[in-house]
């Protein structure tokens, strides 16, 4: 058995792995080892920029996909316009008031729609077999399922709950404090990282369901759709649920309570509108251990 020996440059313990050589048995060949973040974010990247360049080879078709998606999501915020056309106050809270929150969790379900979204395909693939060819891959199984299919038309609902909330931040008699003004991007990043640990646990679920993406889109399009309306309106305790069991309220309700001024329905202290990027980061990692345990418990349909 032939054996050739590459020269390595000094790092992290090199993996051997064997390769055929021309006139038969196998080389080992020396590949150093890097970390399953890294290794996932670039298989991520190159999976996305694929179905990018696939999608920019029908330029119009693109645009007008975008600006569909950005009309139709709008027309939820049209209906609320409409509604107060005819009441002055929602639960106290004004028309931009609402757009705020609307605005605000529209842009966080649409980043993490676009970079996620495709996790509640899991089920199909459990059920269909070709979960196989992803698993023979040399990268993360989340990775591939995420970027699976890579729609960029998703981002119309980011611009357009954008839009919403560049309008309803100029006009409302905020009085804009240094913490207010950080607090606002800060909600939308971490929320859609909130978003995300709900998709990523949801897909972990499937494994075990099977069918159950409308489990997952019970969490985070119905969620969204909750909390595009003011905490005031329902009973506490489904704001007790929403912010000590499934924490959605970490979304924008708690910060935009506090830019806004308003006290918690649930009497919380102002500090907490701060906690969202830590109530992500603690949200995720339940969701990547059943992601794991969902992995490792699936068998093959062997199709």
């Amino acid at each position: 058995m032939a054996e050739a020996v590459l020269e390595r440059e000094p790092g992290p313990e090199p993996e051997r792995v064997p390769q055929p050589v021309p006139k038969g048995g196998f080389a080992v060949v020396e590949v150093p080892r890097r970390g399953r973040v890294r290794e996932g974010l670039r298989g991520y990247g190159l999976i996305v920029g694929m179905w990018i360049r696939s999608t920019m080879t029908y330029r119009t078709s693109f645009f007008l996909a975008v600006f569909g998606n950005a009309a139709i999501q709008l027309l939820d915020f049209v209906a609320i316009w409409i509604m107060f056309q005819h009441v002055d106050a929602l639960g106290g809270f004004s028309l931009p008031e609402i757009a705020l929150l609307y605005g605000s969790c529209s842009a966080s379900l649409g980043l993490a729609d676009l970079l996620l979204g495709n996790t509640d395909r899991i089920g199909l693939r459990v059920r269909d077999g070709s979960l196989d060819t992803m698993l023979v891959r040399p990268v993360p199984l989340l990775a591939q399922v995420a970027a699976d299919r890579f729609a960029l038309r998703r981002l119309g609902r980011i611009v357009q709950g954008l839009v919403v909330l560049g309008w309803a931040v100029s006009v409302l008699p905020v009085d804009w404090s240094a913490g207010k003004v950080l607090l606002v991007p800060v909600m939308i990043v971490a929320g859609a990282a909130i978003f995300g640990a709900v998709m990523v646990a949801g897909a972990a679920f499937q494994f075990v369901a099977g069918d159950a993406a409308e489990v997952q889109n019970s969490f985070t399009y119905g969620g969204n759709q909750m909390l595009q309306y003011p905490p005031t309106i329902f009973a506490k305790d489904l704001l007790r649920g929403v912010v000590f069991v499934v924490p959605l309220a970490f979304v924008n309700w708690l910060p935009a309570l506090y830019v806004l001024g308003r006290p918690d329905p649930l009497g919380l202290p102002g500090w907490v509108a701060f906690l969202s990027p830590l109530v992500a980061f603690v949200v995720f990692l339940p969701a990547s251990l059943a992601w794991r345990a969902g992995v490792r418990s699936y068998r093959s349909t062997g199709s």
